[in-house]
């Protein structure tokens, strides 16, 4: 009996050793498995769990003027996102979340959803650009609300708001056709890549290069430990040929208008301003913008997104005159003593072009046919030269295409040809047409940007310059990067003797006695320029159908004027449109006159924009005229019409 006893106990501890020894056996297997069969791939996903990449955001280039100012910078944005693995309970992180941040029931259960779908380890923005007032609650209440994460990003800034807006430009979310394009290959979803302006033209140079960080963070989602680090590459500084001094007195003379002012250094065509009114605000664009922004911006009849110094093309009117001049002294049509009569009219083909100057202007050489802008001079003279041979001028005068200048959507115009006409209309040229071009009317059109760089081309000695708006590009080190030099881009076909003739007129047009642009003289400054008005409405029709004394605006006729100054060495030359604006002498002409006087009166330049370095100033003596002459006719009383230009 003890023996079986004694077997038994044996049997039941042996069995026992058996059980315990094969637990332990199929834990070091499984041991095995995890830690050396398996442990690669559980040693990643147990790193992903507390071990996370996070990309860093490069900051974005500078953008500043010539003398050093900064018209675009970045400036920190506060971003709440949540992770959805950390947030938990989830209710009442989402809850406690938009009670700081002022959401509605509808507004949480939205975001609840929205966490819940998401994948658990991507963030789920919240709410972007939060105030300090409630970034400072929500770090205060961090511990209450895991995987509630602020991610602190670079926003662009533009500190003067509107100013030089459509020559800037602005920032946009990258969207999905342009990921796909592959023309932006290092940018990610969500990033914000220039869309307009120079932040479009230069987006490579400013944008710079993504980092990213390796980061251990504990079971709430926060941050433990940076593990490592390679940081983000900053983008290179653009350095513009603007003037913002220039830039904010035009857009001053500009206010309540509409039109447009470009004014470029005639020597390079750097573009010194460029002004389109109205305008609009970039720091909208910065962040995401609001519908009720977005539909403000584009429901306005004025366009403020449209840089009207660039797409909106008019008809050039009597500035288009000294072109005309040139072409007939250089094709022989007409001398510096040609004399053609204004009786008020010109009758041709059973039809009755008038002049501005109802009582005409009596027997006109070109030199005072510019400086009154006499309207049968120039259809005399329009008419033995033909639509073609004043298209050939026109176009060696860059009108007609666009120039090159590096902000895109830039609008040629249009330079009328009977070539042109047969095509597009499918009829002849006609005769009479011909002498509506002679005065910049008709098929003629011309954005401001061209007929400033025709006024430079006149006041230089002939050469057309392709405009530019970027002096070079730096390191943020302010390192060279890029250096760009003045770009001829032709001459104009003319002699120098044809081309002082019509500087003449030019400067007769603000100096002479009974030139249409007298108001913008300026003592100490021999200003040369040109006025002129756009037709909105034909003459025919505006006398029948409008009261001239109390008609709507929108059939008022634009004013033109293009200047450049001083007249024997010009370091500025000007082009302002004002749309509906009526007369070029009183409403585009003072414009001119007080950026030229700032410009030329006190605007002291650094030496790497390109200039001298000195306080500029300059004489009034022009084209072999003594400061004596420009007063002969003082005491002449002004004609009536006089100011019609």
């Amino acid at each position: 009996m003890k023996t079986v006893s004694g077997d038994w106990y044996r049997v039941r501890i042996t069995g026992a050793i058996i059980i315990i020894l094969a637990a332990f056996g199929l834990l070091t297997a499984r041991l095995y498995q995890l830690q050396v069969l398996s442990g690669t791939q559980y040693r990643r996903l147990s790193d992903n769990n507390s071990i996370r990449l996070e990309t860093l955001d490069p900051s974005r280039g500078l953008i500043m003027d010539r003398d050093g100012t900064v018209v675009a910078d970045d400036r920190p944005s506060f971003d709440i996102q949540i992770m959805p693995r950390d947030a938990r309970p989830l209710d009442q992180v989402t809850e406690m979340l938009c009670g700081i941040l002022g959401w509605d029931a509808e507004k949480r259960s939205a975001l609840a959803r929205k966490v819940k779908e998401s994948p658990p380890f991507k963030p789920v923005p919240v709410a972007l650009d939060v105030d300090r007032d409630t970034l400072a609650v929500i770090e205060a209440r961090r511990f209450e609300m895991p995987g509630v994460v602020v991610q602190v990003k670079a926003v662009r800034h533009y500190p003067f708001g509107t100013m030089a807006c459509h020559l800037i430009g602005y920032l946009s979310e990258i969207n999905k056709d342009e990921m796909e394009s592959g023309a932006y290959p290092n940018r990610k979803p969500g990033a914000f890549i220039g869309k307009y302006g120079v932040e479009k033209s230069y987006e490579d140079h400013l944008a710079g290069r993504y980092g990213g960080r390796q980061v251990e963070v504990d079971a709430r989602g926060r941050l433990v430990s940076i593990i490592s680090t390679v940081p983000p590459a900053p983008g290179n500084n653009v350095i513009l040929t603007l003037d913002t001094k220039l830039q904010k007195k035009a857009e001053e003379l500009l206010t309540g208008q509409t039109g447009a002012v470009v004014a470029v250094e005639p020597d390079t065509g750097r573009v010194l301003a460029m002004a389109s009114s109205p305008a609009f605000d970039p720091n909208l664009f910065a962040a995401r913008m609001r519908h009720e922004d977005w539909g403000a911006l584009i429901k306005n009849p004025e366009r403020p997104l449209r840089n009207k110094a660039i797409t909106a093309r008019y008809p050039p009117g009597s500035t288009y005159k000294p072109l005309v001049a040139l072409a007939g002294l250089e094709e022989g049509v007409i001398s510096a003593g040609t004399v053609h009569y204004c009786p008020g009219h010109y009758w041709f083909a059973g039809r009755d072009y008038r002049c501005w100057k109802k009582g005409g202007h009596g027997g006109m050489e070109v030199i005072q046919a510019v400086a009154q802008s006499c309207d049968v001079y120039f259809y005399k003279t329009g008419e033995a030269l033909g639509v073609d041979r004043l298209a050939f001028y026109a176009r060696a005068a860059g009108l007609g295409q666009v120039s090159g200048i590096e902000l895109g959507e830039e609008n040629p115009g249009l330079v009328p040809t009977s070539e042109w006409k047969r095509q597009t209309r499918g009829v002849p040229w006609m005769k009479g047409e011909t002498l509506s071009i002679s005065i910049g009317q008709g098929f003629m059109l011309a954005t401001p940007l061209q007929m400033a760089l025709m006024t430079a081309a006149i006041g230089n000695g002939g050469t057309l310059y392709k405009p530019q708006v970027v002096l070079r590009v730096e390191s943020p080190e302010g390192e060279p990067v890029l250096a760009l030099d003045p770009r001829p881009a032709g001459r104009l076909p003319v002699s120098r003797k044809n081309l002082e003739l019509v500087r003449r007129g030019m400067w007769e047009v603000v100096n002479g006695a009974r030139g249409t642009a007298r108001v913008a003289k300026l003592p100490d400054i021999g200003i040369c320029g040109k006025t002129g008005t756009a037709q909105v409405v034909g003459r025919g029709g505006r006398d029948k159908f409008l009261n001239q004394t109390n008609k709507e605006r929108k059939f008022k006729d634009h004013a033109w004027f293009i200047s450049y100054a001083p007249a024997g060495h010009p370091k500025i030359a000007c082009a302002v449109l004002v749309e509906h604006g009526e007369h070029g002498s009183s409403s585009a002409s003072p414009i001119a006159r007080d950026m030229t006087n700032l410009y030329l009166n006190g605007v002291t330049l650094n030496a790497g924009a390109g200039a001298e370095g000195t306080t500029r100033t300059a004489g009034a003596g022009a084209a072999g005229l003594t400061p004596g002459e420009e007063g002969r006719e003082e005491g002449v009383e002004e004609e009536e019409g006089n100011v019609e230009e």
